[in-house]
């Protein structure tokens, strides 16, 4: 029987706080999303934490660097309402006024390969409730037929009754399905791959059904304001590390950057052995926070039933250009394209420091057939498609012309790919996996990523008996 009282808890890290079970020690290797998160929430359960990453900054992927006067983000990263544990970290960290939401979802979708020339719809949602709050954006998009428009809504409403807990969803492709559906290639490509190449990084005929329909189904089917974008307003370094470190030093986390793990090993059956170069770092329980190919190389034997699956787990690039024009050629924060290969772009003017001009970022993902062309080819293609897009760039002068690439951007979100992704748990005491990549249930974002972080954490403070702190995202019963 209880006695009433409440294990010591904080509900955030003070370095000076020692609390019951302080002396339990977890190292996290990798410092991004994944990382980050599961080092908070075990710090501030009370545990000691040292976060070693090897590269000399933390974010992972969603990371910036300087290229002369402009602060360039590595990649453009959006997140939707419905991303509640990135919106979660975002204030653990004191940043969620850097990043803000649409007050309501607003995407102008220009396409430029019209007979009749240059034709601007959009997708928003209206306050009504689900799925009516899309209902006259649909009806009006003019980039499908009227025919296609009817054939779209009876999916949508097909796609809103699958059970995300049947497995058989994941071993079918989405593209089959919207064909078994009525939907024409020219719904695929306006519609539902303007959204699901963005969200997913593949095509629907190369996606699992299963992550595509939790995709439509958790953005636009769930909740009327589910969809609404956000998106840093300044640069990601000023988030995903320069607060991350910040929160991360007031948890009392030791934080270890350009400190690469080459090993860890079990002993005693319960305690572990972190080694880096230098130094080995003993751990009561260790997170491994990093790619699906590094995370098969550091595990040890017999810690997962099927390591060499990890290995089957694909990749899918992203490639990002940036074009700094002289003057002003974009009015919109953003826009979807059609009818060109340009897919999203984004104005980062402010966001970069650019005192005049305008700098837009073209995001280009699924980018299988691009990601090794050179710089030179990717500005023949892609000057004049901006030119097709956006007319005042004809007149501008381009100041800069670069791109960034991704090679490994996401695991690859192809059919089959769910048994191949591990829960945290490991079965090996004391070792926990955290990632994008890991069974979160989400294709591979910052919320998959901070969603595994947690997951990490929890079961790590479970199986030695901490308590979980108060402020801790919470998982949906669904989740």
């Amino acid at each position: 029987m209880s006695d009433g009282t409440q294990p010591q808890e904080r509900p955030y890290g003070n370095a000076g706080d020692v609390a019951d079970g302080a002396g339990r020690h977890a190292v996290v290797v990798g410092g991004g999303l994944a990382g980050v998160t599961a080092a908070l929430a075990l710090a501030d359960a009370g545990m000691r934490v040292t976060l070693l990453e090897g590269r000399p900054r933390l974010g992972g992927l969603a990371f910036s660097f300087q290229r002369g006067d402009l602060t360039v983000d590595n990649g453009q990263h959006v997140y939707l309402r419905c991303c509640t544990a990135y919106r979660w970290f975002l204030d653990r960290i004191e940043g969620a006024a850097l990043a803000p939401l649409q007050d309501r979802l607003d995407v102008p979708v220009l396409d430029v390969n019209r007979p009749e020339g240059r034709r601007l719809g959009r997708l928003r949602r209206d306050a009504l409730p689900v799925p009516l709050h899309l209902g006259r954006s649909l009806a009006t998009y003019p980039h499908l037929s009227l025919a296609d428009r009817v054939k779209v809504g009876r999916a949508a409403l097909a796609l809103k009754g699958l059970d995300l807990a049947d497995p058989a969803l994941d071993a079918l492709d989405f593209g089959s399905w919207l064909a078994a559906h009525g939907q024409s290639a020219r719904a695929v490509r306006a519609l539902w791959d303007l959204v699901g190449v963005a969200t997913l990084n593949a095509v629907a005929g190369d996606a699992s059904l299963g992550l595509a329909a939790m995709v439509f189904k958790t953005g636009l089917l769930s909740d009327p304001g589910a969809a609404d974008i956000g998106w840093a307003h300044v640069p990601l370094g000023e988030l995903h590390d320069k607060l991350a470190r910040k929160a991360l030093d007031s948890a009392g986390v030791r934080t270890e950057t350009r400190t690469r793990v080459t090993s860890i090993s079990q002993y005693d059956n319960a305690r572990w052995s972190v080694h880096v170069p230098g130094e080995t770092i003993e751990a009561d329980a260790v997170v491994l926070a990093v790619p699906q190919r590094e995370t098969y190389d550091l595990l040890p034997a017999g810690a997962l039933d099927a390591p060499e699956r990890l290995l089957e787990i694909g990749t899918a690039p992203i490639l990002n250009v940036h074009v700094v024009y002289d003057r002003k050629v974009l009015d919109a924060p953003f826009l979807a394209a059609l009818g060109t290969p340009v897919q999203w772009v984004f104005d980062r003017t402010h966001a970069s420091g650019l005192k005049s001009g305008q700098y837009l970022a073209l995001s280009q993902s699924a980018a299988q057939d691009e990601i090794d062309e050179p710089v030179a080819a990717l500005r023949e293609r892609y000057l004049p498609e901006l030119e097709k897009l956006l007319p005042r760039t004809r007149g501008a002068g381009v100041l800069d012309f670069f791109v960034t690439r991704e090679r490994t951007a996401t695991f690859a979100p192809a059919p089959g790919v769910g048994r191949l992704r591990p829960g945290a748990r490991t079965k090996a005491p004391g070792l926990y996996l955290a990632g994008a990549w890991t069974a979160t249930g989400w294709p591979a974002t910052m919320e998959s990523a901070v969603r595994s972080g947690v997951s990490a954490a929890d079961a790590a403070l479970r199986a030695l008996g901490r308590p979980r702190p108060r402020h801790l995202f919470e998982f949906e019963e669904a989740a």
